[in-house]
């Protein structure tokens, strides 16, 4: 398999404080691969660093072959590389449905593709109702369709996250990061969610995930990379991650949430 993207030597560094250092791996086109470690690993770093919304120190990232050092986050997602946030950012008064579509028109004004000419030649009537078409089918694709006209902020925090994925979606992407994508979610709807990851893996989508939940990284991930005070401590698939005693000190050393994920790990190891 070919690297669809790939962490060169990345380092990051505010002041005297070294978030991450010396990061590389690649992720290889149809996997879905972990990052994880305990809190302040320097996870959301990496992803902010792989998005543009922050600039390393140190090496390169590159998407398909293209260094992607010098370009905001709206061009890196216009190369088919889109993200969600561990923070949900729905309009709360407006419809599930209304909430999507301001961000289908948000790209589309982005990319340009609704000039002047079209809307006094009345083409822009048939490129809404294109959206709104395309809206639909996200909703559906992302389990929402039924809540569609609900007020977003009526939604539960997990079905809200649905709605920023419903958004990254919508930028049609090659490769998706997902920022701890099942926080706030039951049991019930974690197994859901890794439903959804892997029918958009089955359509072609490259996902690498930022999550707390073991239990579900080590049920949804073909490879985990781990991080710990910004460093890369190990990488392979979930079976080699189970037992590797540096995976486990890492989160061992940490407090009770991190100590229930290093449990985790090691109940999944003798499953």
């Amino acid at each position: 398999m070919s690297a669809i993207l790939s962490i060169e030597h990345v380092g990051v560094r505010f002041g005297g404080l070294v978030a991450i250092a010396d990061l590389h791996f690649d992720v290889h086109e149809g996997e879905i691969v972990s990052l994880i470690g305990p809190n302040g690993a320097g996870k959301t770093t990496a992803f902010n660093v792989m998005t543009g919304f922050l600039k390393p120190s140190q090496g390169e990232v590159r998407f398909r072959g293209t260094s992607l050092r010098d370009l905001p986050p709206h061009a890196i997602t216009r190369l088919g590389l889109a993200r969600t946030f561990q923070r949900t950012s729905v309009f709360p008064d407006d419809t599930v449905f209304d909430n999507v579509m301001i961000g289908l028109h948000r790209m589309g004004a982005a990319a340009g593709r609704v000039p002047v000419i079209d809307a006094l030649l009345g083409r822009a009537a048939a490129g809404e109702r294109v959206v709104r078409a395309r809206a639909e089918a996200l909703l559906e694709w992302v389990g929402l369709a039924g809540r569609a006209h609900e007020k977003a902020g009526a939604l539960a925090y997990g079905e809200q996250r649905l709605v920023g994925v419903a958004l990254a979606l919508a930028t049609e992407p090659t490769m998706l990061l997902l920022d701890e994508p099942v926080s706030g979610m039951n049991a019930s709807e974690t197994r859901v969610f890794v439903r959804l990851i892997r029918q958009i893996r089955e359509r072609g989508v490259t996902i690498l995930l930022v999550e707390h939940d073991m239990p579900m990284v080590m049920e949804v991930s073909d490879r985990i990379v781990v991080l710990n005070y910004g460093r890369l401590i190990a990488e392979g698939p979930p079976d080699r991650i189970r037992t590797d005693p540096a995976v486990i000190k890492a989160y061992l050393g940490q407090g009770s949430a991190a100590r229930q994920a290093a449990a985790a790990i090691k109940e999944a190891a003798h499953a």
